[in-house]
């Protein structure tokens, strides 16, 4: 039952129009846009634009909306990429590891991966002390960890929540 639901899914979300795109674009600028506002930005009446909104989000094409928070105005002015290399790879090893990563707050990301290590990590933290902080009390708290690397981001050049679909459309 949850395979079919998966495909329905996947049909639906392949069905975007270039009026949806247009819609989600503007959505992923701002997503407290009045309906109006939208509607008059995607070239729709209100309604229609509403119902389109709707269909986007009961499809899942919509996840959530989201308030995007300054770190550094939190006191965290520095991200790093941690590379994580596992002891063993037993699902379960990797089940515990992912769910005590989702905990840890200062984690902004994180993804299992393939090639030369586990898991890339993006964490927010103070500075390097910080870091260190972070290492001994939540990282290497979690065990089965074999080896990690690390690189301190200098600048960001680029931060999305999403892929911009009208942008992506022009490719």
């Amino acid at each position: 039952m949850e395979e079919s639901s998966a495909r329905a899914k996947r049909a639906k979300r392949s069905q975007i129009d270039a009026t949806d795109r247009r819609i989600l674009s503007a959505l992923l600028n701002d997503g407290r846009l009045t309906n109006s506002d939208l509607a008059t930005r995607v070239g729709l009446s209100p309604s229609p634009c509403w119902n389109r909104v709707k269909r986007l989000e009961n499809d899942g094409i919509i996840e959530r909306y989201v308030a995007v928070v300054d770190n550094g105005a939190l006191g965290l002015r520095d991200v790093v990429f941690v590379e994580i290399t596992l002891d063993k790879h037993e699902e379960e090893v990797l089940e515990r590891f992912g769910q005590a990563l989702v905990r840890i707050p200062e984690v902004l990301e994180a993804s299992l991966v393939t090639g030369e290590y586990d898991y890339l990590v993006k964490v927010a933290v103070a500075d390097t002390a910080d870091y260190e902080r972070f290492l001994r009390q939540h990282l290497y708290k979690i065990g089965n960890i074999r080896q990690t690397r690390s690189t301190f981001a200098l600048r960001t050049l680029k931060r999305a929540e999403s892929v911009d679909p009208v942008r992506l459309g022009e490719r």
